[in-house]
């Protein structure tokens, strides 16, 4: 039978279906049989790839191959510097690749971590402790405070047990288990009431289970199962990195091929001409890009662990800049998961509570008016209730996890329910704490449970008894015959319970969880017995309406992603009224957005669903298996995806996104395993910061490019039209791989680290499939190398023609004027717009590397030594000034020009 059906069944059916005794349990001999049949009670994993061949599947990539080659070519030619750099970059890029799939595949390891070490069972109608593996199909299993949940069981019985299942469903507080069938037929996991899953932590009172699921038949099994058989999206980077090592290994072998065959035509010496081919094919594959690369995303990793996101794998900070939809986990990453009062309702009037979080200070005000709390009776009352009909504690304690990153700071945490938490912190704003109502004492407890939907105790104050109750407005208001109003006790009519009715139906369509406040005094000498007692004729005092509110900080970082033309996404686990208010709060839900859960999910076909997909913004009461199915649904329509989360349940989901964010503090270890990156204070704003850092990246790649590619079809133009056109080699092999070494180097970096330009986060991402050329970067590679290029040659020529019997001057005239060049144009690629809108000087790092390789390329022209290795001669300031000129020029022709274009568009737009 399907997991999902056993909620309809009743105990007995189960137990009938399961063959199995309930009073006895299994035999442990039967127990033996069931276990061969179906196996051990462990998460399994599939068959393993190597370490080796983990390992060697990194040196398969494309652009490995052609730094293998460059690396071939530069130990020919005698280069061996440079061929032990190329094998170093190849072989730091192997080991980077081979360590992230090494730890992805210790998702399912830290999957096992939740799993049960072991588990109360009754065998031959004894309980016993046995490892959680030998559990066995129709066990009964007993758990109580504190235990983990060994298999996915059917609740036979259960005395007030409460269950956290917020890692496998998203419910933001611990679910209440009952054995009473579910009649529903389709129920998502967070309604299933009377079952409780593998993995689960039990937090309060006691139950028995049958077991309906073991292994990889349990939820928590299916999870691990998606883990496995999910792959892992390349990366955009990736996939223009492969792209352009294609286009340039074609591009470099035709033009090489022709500028040595041109040579060879007009009566070069061929040897000459082979040794000056072998070094354009080497200049004009740029070995260094994947080391830039590399180099600019580890930066960007370091400024990312500032911001609190750490990185797990260097291409997701480029990835995540490109997104376009981010799937964000409510609780925790978009609210604050504290449970906060917000409001009361107290004597007709609604009192609003400020402050968030479980830090006890806030203010109460009624009608726009600061009131004081303790100067009502009725008030006073409610908040001592409050303290009293509570088993949860308030505690300030030192923060580990801040006191390292910073001073040492306390923090107030809850221990114990959510909901009791904000009650205790309510009445501590007002001053009352366990601490002010000293005194009482606890006689007796009537649990909570889902019949009643009430709590109460009988507490003892010098001889003055008196019972507290909280529970369901509906229910506790039936068994209340007075009420509290303007400061005294009188009867409660059905024109004042109505008021009241009203005013809980208002609170719970606003996403409040709502608790009715009452008590009794009890007199000394009456014994109360049980619940029924306990909780009637009671005084109804008011209501506290809570939620888990939104981060301040969230809403502008919502709204900063839309204005980066990127969508987000709630997917919460909570019920739909309560996300549609907090996404409504913090802006995420636009007028005609649709909200669906996850019954409605089910209930879609895959067509169905990809049509109206873009329009779903909120997500409620979703299951692993939804998240799965939304992540690859917005990838099949073309979204580069991030999804967030901190539940067993958003692993699968998280590592089939093209970016996976795991919650740093609230996360499970294997959603840390299965994510790109972490974040450290589990914050949406850091998403944004984390999106502006890709793009900042992506910008600065594409900045090296254009420079290193410009500058490649200058050299090469170089050489080809003085072939074609039957002139003298312009340049000598060695200082083609000079120009290549030196510009190509430094400056090339210092691009990589350039601070973003002002409209980083007002343009909308880039589409998925983006040749790294668009956007007009293909024509300013060609535009700007075929002038650097024309200039250089232009240098060449008029020097040959002044002296035509110096060969040498004409070759280091030209030589000196594409370095020079090169140089000044790698200031106009800071900009996609023009050079003259940025400050040359605000990226100190570019004017450093400049300098520096102007430094050296005076060296090899005017130190003695170095000029018969690089065949230059000194050249006069004359000679400078033109080459300067003549190198300036192709900078100043297009900035001037995108000056003029831009101050024309804008024209056009006024009028």
């Amino acid at each position: 039978m399907d997991n999902k059906q056993w909620y309809n069944l009743s105990a007995q059916e189960c137990i009938d279906r399961l063959q199995t005794n309930p009073e006895k349990g299994l035999t442990w001999k039967e127990a033996g049989k069931r276990i061969e049949q179906v196996g051990e009670n462990i998460l399994q994993e599939k068959k393993k790839v190597s370490s080796w061949m983990i390992l060697l599947n990194q040196f398969k990539d494309f652009m490995v191959l052609v730094l293998l080659a460059a690396t071939l070519i530069s130990g020919l030619l005698g280069e061996y510097t440079d061929a032990i750099t190329i094998i170093a970059i190849i072989v730091i890029n192997g080991i980077l690749g081979f360590i992230q799939e090494f730890r992805a595949e210790k998702s399912l390891n830290a999957l096992k971590e939740l799993t049960a070490p072991s588990a109360h069972v009754i065998r031959d109608g004894n309980l016993s402790q046995i490892p959680a593996k030998d559990v066995a199909p129709g066990d009964l299993v007993y758990f109580e405070g504190g235990d983990r949940i060994p298999a996915d069981v059917r609740i036979i019985a259960s005395q007030g047990l409460y269950v956290e299942e917020s890692a496998l469903t998203g419910e933001s507080v611990p679910v209440l288990k009952e054995e009473r069938a579910i009649h529903d037929q389709k129920v998502s996991l967070g309604d299933q009431r009377n079952m409780a899953f593998m993995g689960t932590l039990v937090t309060g009172g006691t139950g028995q289970g049958i077991v309906i699921g073991t292994g990889m038949k349990t939820e928590m099994g299916k999870i691990a199962d998606l883990i496995q058989t999910t792959e892992s999206m390349q990366t955009p980077l990736q996939r223009r990195l492969e792209q352009l090592g294609k286009i340039l290994v074609a591009v470099a072998l035709v033009l090489t091929a022709m500028v040595v065959v041109a040579g060879i035509m007009h009566d070069h010496n061929p040897y000459q001409m082979f040794l000056a081919g072998v070094s354009l094919a080497v200049a004009a594959i740029p070995e260094g890009l994947p080391a830039i690369v590399t180099i600019a995303l580890a930066l960007g990793v370091q400024r990312m662990i500032r911001k609190k996101a750490i990185v797990r794998k260097l291409p997701s900070v480029e990835t995540l800049g490109c997104a376009s939809v981010v799937c964000s986990d409510k609780t925790g990453t978009l609210t604050q998961n504290k449970m906060t009062v917000r409001e009361i309702w107290f004597e007709g009037k609604s009192i609003a509570v400020s402050g968030g979080g479980y830090v006890p200070e806030g203010e109460f005000s009624c009608d726009g008016r600061i009131i004081e709390p303790n100067r009502s009776k009725g008030l006073e009352k409610l908040f001592e209730l409050n303290v009293l009909c509570n088993n949860a504690q308030l505690n300030e304690e030192m923060s580990e996890r801040k006191s390292r990153l910073s001073a040492a700071k306390k923090e107030w945490k809850v221990v114990g329910d959510p909901t009791e938490g904000a009650l205790l912190v309510v009445a501590a704003k007002a001053g009352k704490t366990p601490a002010t109502v000293r005194g009482w004492t606890r006689l007796k407890e009537f649990p909570f449970d889902s019949e009643r939907k009430m709590m109460s105790v009988l507490v003892e104050h010098q001889g003055r008894r008196m019972v507290a109750v909280k529970g369901a407005p509906d229910v506790l208001l039936s068994r209340c015959s007075q009420i509290v109003w303007n400061g005294k006790t009188i009867t409660l009519t059905d024109e004042l319970r109505q008021q009241a009715l009203d005013n809980n139906q208002k609170m719970a369509e606003q996403a409040l969880r709502v608790l009715a406040i009452a008590y009794r005094e009890v007199p000394a000498n009456d014994s109360i017995y049980d619940h029924n007692q306990a909780e009637s004729n009671l005084v109804f005092v008011g209501l506290c309406g809570m939620i888990d509110p939104p981060r301040e900080e969230a809403k502008e970082a919502i709204k900063r992603c839309r204005e980066a033309g990127i969508k987000t996404v709630m997917i919460t686990g909570d019920h739909q009224t309560t996300a549609e208010a907090i996404a409504n709060q913090l802006g995420i839900l636009p007028k005609d957005g649709l909200t669906i859960n996850g019954q409605d999910l089910y209930n879609m076909s895959d067509g169905e669903f990809a049509r109206k997909v873009e329009d779903i913004y909120v997500y409620a009461r979703v299951s692993p298996e939804h998240k799965l199915r939304i992540v690859r649904t917005l990838q099949a329509k073309g979204h580069i995806v991030a999804m967030t989360g901190d539940g067993v349940n958003d692993a699968p989901a998280i590592k089939a996104a093209n970016i996976g964010i795991a919650m740093g503090i609230t996360g499970t270890d294997v959603t840390k395993e299965a994510s790109s990156i972490v974040l450290a204070d589990d914050n949406f704003k850091t998403i944004g910061d984390a999106i502006e850092e890709g793009r900042t990246i992506y910008d600065n790649v594409r900045k090296f490019i254009r420079y290193l590619l410009a500058s490649n079809v200058g050299e090469i133009l170089v050489m080809l039209l003085a072939m074609l056109m039957g002139m003298p080699l312009p340049l000598v092999p060695i200082q083609i791989l000079w120009v290549n070494l030196v510009t190509d180097g430094l400056p090339a970096m210092a691009l990589g680290v350039d601070q973003p330009e002002g409209d980083t986060m007002r343009r909308p991402p880039r589409p998925s499939k983006e040749s790294i050329f668009a956007r007009g970067l293909g024509w300013k590679i060609i535009s700007r190398g075929a002038l650097i290029g024309l200039c250089t040659l232009a240098a060449f020529w008029l020097t040959l023609q002044a002296d035509p019997d110096n060969l040498r001057k004409a070759q280091t005239m030209a030589f000196s004027t594409l370095v020079m060049a090169q140089l000044i144009h790698v200031f106009d690629c800071r900009s996609e717009h023009s050079v003259f809108r940025r400050n040359p000087f605000q990226n100190m790092y570019l004017v450093v590397a400049v300098i520096v390789s102007t430094i050296l390329l005076v060296g090899v022209i005017y130190l003695e030594p170095l000029q018969p290795i690089f065949k230059t001669v000194p050249l006069n300031s004359a000679e400078w000034i033109t080459l300067l000129s003549l190198a300036a020029v192709p900078t100043i022709v297009f900035g001037t020009a995108r000056l003029m274009i831009d101050a024309w568009g804008k024209q056009a737009k006024k009028i």
